[in-house]
């Protein structure tokens, strides 16, 4: 009976297979490098929609007349609220203990610089810190627009309001037209202050 003559597969004979295995490991590469790259992509956009609107809360539209209010400002100067009688004048009662407060404090400063000529002004009154810590947060917060020292918490009594932060949108008829408790973003102040501003 002759002999089963056994070949042995050459080297060159697998080479097919491994060239297979290697493009489809390589295209599995890609596809999952395409999907980590697309979510990064996905992150970064929601994070940066984020961060352009934060945000804020809806004012109420109220209506009745501005309380009678004088405090001393961080120089020590005595203001009234009668003092801004031809204004329309944004009351933001805040601390520098509070986050929420200082949070919003650059786009009220954006704010006020934008409307500023147009006569608008914002009082922010600092709720129970002492005139000298008070002043050096200013400072250092870069804030433009005048600030009262409350010690006493009159203002908070006078509005009716004990969340920090509020605000109080006061039109040039001496009118409270607007109440905010709690952060206030860019677009809600365009929205709801700017036409007021605008008021003959």
């Amino acid at each position: 009976m002759p002999k089963k003559i056994h070949r042995r597969k050459k080297d060159t004979d697998r080479a097919p297979i491994f060239v297979g295995v290697g493009i489809a490991l390589i295209a599995l590469m890609v596809v999952l490098l395409l999907l980590f790259d697309n979510k990064d992509e996905a992150e970064s956009k929601t994070a940066s929609a984020g961060s352009s609107s934060s945000y804020s809360v809806t004012p109420s539209e109220v209506n009745y007349p501005a309380p009678e209010l004088s405090l001393e400002n961080v120089n020590g100067e005595t203001e009234s609220l009668a003092d801004y009688g031809d204004k329309v004048v944004l009351v933001n009662n805040w601390a520098t203990w509070c986050p929420p407060c200082k949070a919003e404090i650059p786009t009220l400063e954006e704010y006020y610089e934008a409307h500023g000529e147009e006569g608008f002004v914002i009082i922010g009154v600092e709720a129970g810190e002492p005139q000298s810590e008070v002043l050096g947060f200013v400072k250092s917060a870069g804030i433009t627009y005048p600030i009262w020292v409350d010690l006493e918490n009159a203002s908070l009594r006078a509005f009716g309001s004990s969340g920090l932060p509020n605000s109080f949108v006061i039109d040039r008829k001496g009118i409270v037209r607007l109440a905010w408790v709690g952060e206030i973003n860019r677009e809600m102040l365009e929205k709801y202050v700017t036409p007021i501003i605008a008021e003959n």
